[in-house]
């Protein structure tokens, strides 16, 4: 199964030329290419597939979204290579 994963954008860089960042998905952070979505800005919300951001998205959808992600516990292993650490309630 390949999952598209929100995450936050907290680096934009110019890598070679290719645009990267840093995507913190609720504690798990990953570099990713940014070229696909190349207006983002830090604290941004976008979509991961296989190492792209692929579209951006809003705050609400990414946390709604990621909770359903948090639910189905071995995919999201499969995908980001660790669980997704369990939603901080008091935030």
């Amino acid at each position: 199964m390949c999952l598209g994963i929100p995450g936050r954008v907290t680096e934009v860089t110019d890598r070679d030329g290719l645009l990267m960042g840093v995507v913190d998905f609720d504690g798990i952070r990953k570099d990713v290419c940014l070229t696909y979505v190349p207006d983002v800005r830090p604290g941004e919300y976008v979509i991961v597939h296989v190492g792209f951001a692929i579209t951006k998205v809003d705050r609400r959808e990414a946390e709604r979204t990621l909770d359903v992600l948090r639910a189905m516990g071995d995919a999201v292993r499969d995908e980001l290579g660790e669980p997704l650490p369990a939603k901080d309630r008091t935030a």
